[in-house]
């Protein structure tokens, strides 16, 4: 005879209470089963739906299925975090993202060569000025860290500090957004790369090579970043709203462009101030070409075969590897003849 709802309730209760709101109806069943108490996960299911309405909306929205979110942004330009993805560094191209802590807007982007430091110029251009910049506890950020350091006294919280380094694994907000990047963006073009090395088509060694790798796969991603970025700015998010609506007008102090140099004048800065300087660039195969005449010939040797590279990146993602994988072989040989 099966387990009564009465007693199952009692019993869901009594898990409930031991492992807290996070367990859904499949992380229940398994935990009653090691108490010896069965019952179909369907029961458990209509059970836990019954009782305990406000986990179950919880748990429907997902808000406790992340790890705590370790800060709370009370509003456009409070804070936010900067992060970059390195799934593709392996063929020379790094993700960079920014995120807004109240509005969860995705503020600045950029598929780009290796770079050993980032600058958040252009969001704080666009937006303003943020209360505070968070990061990992990586070397990448440094520059902004400067930065946002020298131009402490424009911020609107001046209760906070500047910037703050954090565990990556402290769940940030754009950490959540990198599981979207690989499999929307990385993910079917390095499994194409990984093909063509695999099959021995191109040989990564290759200074020429990693520099037609890095440049048309760096513009792919690009095109597929931007539609991620679109979309996600413009989607509801349960329980707060869109991020474009929520970023409203930006920050609530804006800064002069007179005062936000250009990456490479804030390095030098940077090592004026520090006394230690910065690695503007490292590079991931070098520029074959001798002359501008010479690269612009292969640029538009290329276009005359592909015209719209989107279409490589739709493909792509739709597991129609083999035009990507073409393209760049076309634009890798036409590069050797031209150079």
């Amino acid at each position: 005879m099966g387990l009564q709802d009465a007693h199952l309730e009692l019993e869901e209760v009594k898990a409930i209470t031991e492992t807290g709101p996070t367990y859904g109806r499949r992380m229940i069943k398994g935990y009653l089963a090691m108490k010896g108490v069965h019952a179909a996960e369907t029961r458990i299911g209509t059970a836990l739906r019954t009782m305990h309405q406000s986990y179950h909306e919880a748990r429907r929205q997902g808000a406790r299925n992340l790890n705590p979110i370790p800060y709370q942004a009370g509003y456009m330009g409070h804070k936010i975090h900067m992060d970059q993805n390195e799934k593709l560094a392996m063929f020379g191209v790094t993700h960079v993202l920014a995120i807004d802590g109240f509005s969860k807007k995705v503020l600045r982007l950029k598929s780009l060569l290796k770079l050993t430091f980032s600058s958040n110029r252009p969001a704080v251009l666009e937006y303003g000025i943020w209360g505070q910049v968070r990061v990992d506890h990586g070397k990448e950020f440094y520059l902004t860290h400067f930065m946002q350091e020298l131009l402490t006294s424009h911020r609107h919280n001046q209760e906070i500090r500047p910037y703050l380094q954090t565990s990556s694994t402290r769940n940030h907000i754009v950490e959540r957004i990198w599981p979207e990047v690989i499999s929307r963006v990385n993910y079917p073009l390095k499994t194409a790369l990984l093909q063509l090395v695999d099959q021995e088509e191109i040989y990564m060694n290759d200074s020429l090579v990693r520099y037609c790798v890095s440049n048309l796969t760096g513009q792919l991603c690009q095109i597929g970043l931007t539609r991620l970025v679109e979309s996600w700015n413009a989607h509801r998010i349960p329980g707060k709203g869109v991020p474009n609506d929520l970023a409203g007008c930006g920050c609530p102090k804006k800064i002069p462009q007179e005062l936000l140099p250009h990456s490479v004048d804030a390095a030098d800065l940077y090592s004026q101030q520090r006394g230690s300087s910065l690695t503007t660039h490292s590079t991931f195969g070098v520029d074959p070409f001798s002359t501008e005449q010479d690269k612009l010939r292969v640029e538009n040797q290329f276009a005359e075969q592909y015209s719209d590279i989107s279409d490589l990146f739709s493909r792509a993602v739709n597991n129609d590897l083999a035009p990507y994988k073409q393209a760049l072989l076309c634009l890798i040989t036409t590069t050797q003849r031209n150079v």
